[in-house]
């Protein structure tokens, strides 16, 4: 069966993923946002609510999974991220299956994966398209955000592999350190590329 070319997106906090992102919807390409697909099934009536309680009591409430809650009891605790992990992966690949059969018919697609390189998901894209910006405009970035600190940003950045080694494994590499219509163009250009890439391999 033909399918699109799946294009794996990915960047480190504050790399501007999510700019880069909408860019890749604006010109026309669809994209799974596996954050926007886990905040949905999370929320008021998510599907994965009741597993997530029982898994993890008094991590929900009437808004849906607590953020502040579940956070409270897997944070730093591998083997109960592990667990949170079982519940909400599976659910993420469906809904990535569903994307990919409603979307059959076109040339190219873009799954916005930020733990892309970290939980082993390259071997189901085609190609990886890394977003990326310099250090310090990174720590800029991420320090303006609401309640984050120096410590939070230093344990996040722990867990993610290293920009560098991210560039390096790319396909392509986006770069957000530059005025905003310059990453536009840079994006659209990347999108006449793979998109010609994914004609041609369908035998369009």
């Amino acid at each position: 069966m033909t399918r699109p070319l799946i294009v794996g997106l990915t960047g480190s906090i504050g790399m501007g993923k999510s700019t880069v992102a909408a860019m890749f919807e604006a010109a026309g390409v669809p994209v799974f946002d596996a954050d926007a697909e886990v905040r949905a099934m999370q929320g008021p009536d998510g599907e994965l609510i009741a597993a997530i309680e029982a898994a993890f009591p008094g991590s929900t409430d009437a808004g849906g999974v607590s953020r502040d809650k579940l956070g409270a009891q897997v944070f730093g605790d591998p083997e109960q991220l592990a667990r949170l992990e079982a519940i909400v992966h599976p659910a993420v690949a469906r809904k990535r299956e569903a994307f990919l059969i409603e979307h059959a018919g076109e040339p190219m697609v873009v799954f916005d994966i930020p733990l892309l390189f970290e939980k082993g998901g390259v071997d189901a894209v085609d190609r990886v398209v890394v977003v990326s910006a310099p250090a310090e405009a990174q720590r800029r970035r991420v320090l303006a955000r609401p309640g984050m600190t120096e410590d939070k940003f230093a344990h996040i950045r722990g867990l993610q592999t290293p920009d560098a080694e991210k560039r390096a494994r790319a396909d392509h590499v986006i770069d957000t350190g530059t005025a905003l219509e310059v990453t536009e163009h840079a994006v659209i250009a990347l999108v006449e590329e793979l998109r010609a890439a994914g004609a041609y391999s369908r035998g369009l």
